[in-house]
C-alpha cells in the first residue's frame, strides 16, 4: 500500500485520536477550525454532492464529522451547471438524495423565485417527466445557484464544519498503519485524523493513496461484458459524423496534416482495452433574457482554426446545434454536448486522473478556452450558417450565475476518472440484471452512458468519433456495498461513493449526481455502524446496515419501488 509513514504526523494524529473525549472532539471541531491538527469520527475529503449528503448523514447518525474540501463551492456538478438532472427512474431515488430535490421544489414553489419568467409558464419536462412534480413534491431541474444554496443549507442546519480550499498532500499526506488510514494532511499543513474516512471526490486522490484502482476502459473479456473497451460500431446518441467529412487541413491531402482535435493514432479492435477516458466539458448555464445575459467572451489565445471541423459539419447540412439547450427555470439552460462536434473536448483529458494539481489546472483551462472559443465562434464567425449564428446571438452567459467567476461554471464535468477495484466490481451484468447483486446500498437506473473517447481517421480516410455508448437497463438495478469499500486486505476504514468499484461501462450509469448522493449517505451510515461496533467496514453485518438504510428512506431493490 502506498502512504506516508511520517513519524511526526503519526504522533500528532495518535495523540488527538486517543486523548479526545466525545465532548472535547466536538469542541475541537467547532472552536478550532484553523487548528493544524483536528480530529473527528468521520473525515470526508471532497466537496461534491456525495460529500455533503455523507456529512449530513454522519451528523444525523450521531458522529462528529469534518469535510475537508479542495473546492470552494459545494455540490460539484449539481451546483456547477448540471441542472437538468439525469435521473432515470425517479422511484429509485430515496433518502437525502430525494430530500435535495424536495428542497429544490420548495424553492420553486415560491413565486418570488421566478425572476425572469412567470412560474405558470414553466412547463418543461425533465428526462421524460414533469420537471416540477407537485404530487411528489420534488423538482429535478434547477438553476446552479439554487442547488448550491440547498447544499449550504444542509451544512448550516447540521452545523457541519467545512474546510474549503484544502488540497490533499498527495505525495506525503496520507498516513496508513495496519490497513487503516490514520490521518491525512493537506498542502496547507493541516492534519486531520479520524476513525473512518470517505473519499467523495471525482478524482479519487485519497483512495489512490492505498487502494487498487483502474483508469481507462477494460477489455470486454475482463468482466464478461459486451459494451466495454473500444466500441467503434456504437452510434447510440447521434454524436458521430453521419456524413463523410475530410479530416485534412487541405481536403484530400494527408500531407497537409490533420485538422485540430483529430488523433493520428489508429483505432484498435472492438472490445479491446485502452487507457483513454470519455470526454469532459463544462455544462453551460445560458440565458436568452436580454436583461440577464452576457455576450459570449472571446477567450485567451482564440484560434478559429480549432473549429474548422465544425464548419465542415455545418457545410454537410447538420443543423442540430440547439438540440441540447435544455431549458431550466428563469429562461436559462443546462447546455450539454450534442452532435459530432460540440462542447466535449474529445481526447484532451487522458492524463487528468493521474495528473498533478498544476497539470489538472492546465487541463481545466484548456477546456475552458476551447469551449469559450466554440461559443464565440458560433456566435460570430461568418462561416457559421446565418440562421444558427443569428439565433446564437440571442443567447449569452447567465449574468446572475457564477457571479464571481466571470459567469463561467466553476466545475468541469469530470465524467470519469479513477475507479476503485474494491470488494465487489459492478459490471454491465449487474446493470442489465444478468447477475444478482449482493448487499445493495442504493440503486441506479440511468443508461450506461459513455461520451466519445477519441476522434480518429477511418480506414476510408474520413473523420469519425468513437466511444459514444448508451445502453438502457431493463429496470432500476441495485448497487453493492462491496462497490464502495476496498478489499479488506488493502484498507479497512475508507469508503468511496464516487470513484466506485465499477467497470468503465457500468460506471456510465452509476456516475449520476442523484446516485452519488445516495451512495454518499449510505457510506456514512456504514461508517457509523463500523465505529459503533469497532470493526472493519468490510465486517459490518449487512442485516444491520440494510435495516438502517431502509430506516433512512433508501431504496435498495425492485421490491421496494
Amino acid at each position: 500500500m502506498k502512504g506516508n509513514t511520517n513519524l511526526i504526523h503519526l504522533f500528532f494524529a495518535s495523540l488527538i485520536l486517543f486523548s479526545c473525549t466525545p465532548k472535547s472532539k466536538q469542541q475541537l471541531i467547532s472552536n478550532n477550525p484553523d487548528s493544524q491538527f483536528q480530529h473527528a469520527d468521520i473525515i470526508i475529503y471532497g466537496g461534491t454532492s456525495a460529500a455533503i449528503t455523507a456529512a449530513v448523514e454522519a451528523v444525523q447518525s450521531g458522529k462528529t464529522v469534518l469535510v475537508v474540501s479542495p473546492d470552494k463551492y459545494l455540490g460539484g456538478l449539481s451546483s456547477g451547471g448540471l441542472g437538468y438532472t439525469d435521473t432515470g427512474n425517479k422511484a429509485a431515488i430515496g433518502g437525502l438524495s430525494r430530500e435535495f430535490y424536495h428542497r429544490v421544489w420548495l424553492h420553486y414553489n415560491n413565486s418570488a423565485s421566478w425572476v425572469w419568467q412567470k412560474q405558470s409558464k414553466y412547463g418543461n419536462k425533465g428526462q421524460g417527466t414533469v420537471a416540477m412534480d407537485g404530487e411528489n413534491r420534488t423538482m429535478w431541474i434547477f438553476e446552479p445557484h439554487v442547488a448550491e444554496q440547498v447544499f449550504e443549507d444542509f451544512v448550516a442546519e447540521n452545523k457541519i464544519t467545512v474546510l474549503r480550499n484544502e488540497w490533499l498532500d498527495r505525495e506525503n499526506g496520507v498516513v496508513i498503519k495496519d490497513r487503516k488510514i490514520v490521518s491525512i494532511t493537506t498542502l496547507s499543513g493541516k492534519t486531520f485524523s479520524g476513525k473512518m474516512f470517505i473519499d467523495a471526490t471525482y478524482e479519487g486522490d485519497l483512495m489512490a493513496a492505498g487502494v487498487s484502482y483502474h483508469v481507462g476502459r477494460e477489455a470486454c473479456s475482463v468482466y464478461g461484458e459486451t459494451w466495454n473497451g473500444v466500441q467503434a460500431d456504437a452510434k447510440h446518441h447521434g454524436h458521430y459524423f453521419k456524413d463523410p467529412i475530410d479530416p485534412y487541413k487541405a481536403p484530400g491531402k494527408p500531407e497537409s496534416g490533420l485538422l485540430y482535435g483529430i488523433s493520428p493514432e489508429p483505432i484498435t479492435a472492438n472490445c479491446t482495452d485502452d487507457n483513454k477516458i470519455q470526454a469532459y466539458c463544462f455544462r453551460m448555464c445560458m440565458s436568452n433574457h436580454p436583461d440577464n445575459r452576457v455576450p459570449f467572451p472571446k477567450p485567451d489565445k482564440y484560434d478559429p482554426a480549432k473549429y474548422e471541423l465544425l464548419v465542415r459539419v455545418f457545410n454537410a447540412g447538420w443543423r442540430e446545434w440547439f438540440n441540447k439547450f435544455d431549458i431550466i427555470p428563469n429562461r436559462k439552460t443546462d447546455t450539454n454536448n450534442h452532435g459530432p462536434f460540440s462542447s466535449d473536448f474529445i481526447g484532451m483529458n487522458y492524463d487528468y486522473p493521474e495528473a498533478s494539481y498544476e497539470r489538472r489546472k492546465e487541463i481545466i483551462k484548456e477546456h475552458e478556452n476551447y469551449q469559450k472559443g466554440l461559443l464565440y465562434f458560433v456566435s460570430n464567425d461568418q462561416r457559421v450558417p446565418e440562421e444558427i449564428r443569428k439565433k446564437m446571438q440571442n443567447w449569452g452567459l447567465a449574468k446572475d450565475e457564477f457571479t464571481d467567476n466571470g459567469n463561467w461554471p466553476h466545475q468541469l464535468y469530470i465524467r470519469e476518472s479513477r475507479r476503485m477495484i474494491g470488494k465487489y466490481v459492478t459490471t454491465e451484468n449487474d446493470v442489465l440484471a444478468k447477475s444478482e447483486v449482493p448487499e445493495p446500498v442504493g440503486m441506479g437506473s440511468y443508461a450506461m452512458d459513455s461520451h466519445n473517447v477519441q476522434r480518429y481517421v477511418t480506414s476510408d480516410g474520413f473523420v469519425q468519433n468513437e466511444g459514444d455508448v448508451g445502453v438502457e437497463p431493463h429496470s432500476p438495478y441495485s448497487i453493492s456495498y462491496g462497490s464502495i469499500v476496498p478489499k479488506i486486505e488493502e484498507c479497512t476504514n475508507l469508503l468511496v461513493p464516487v470513484c466506485v468499484s465499477s467497470s468503465h461501462i457500468a460506471y456510465g450509469s452509476i456516475r449520476m449526481e442523484p446516485v452519488y448522493m445516495i451512495l454518499g449517505q449510505s457510506a456514512a451510515v456504514a461508517a457509523a455502524l463500523a465505529i459503533d461496533k469497532k470493526i472493519a467496514l468490510q465486517e459490518v453485518p449487512y442485516t444491520d446496515l440494510k435495516e438502517k438504510l431502509i430506516e433512512k428512506g433508501q431504496k435498495l431493490s425492485l421490491d421496494e419501488l
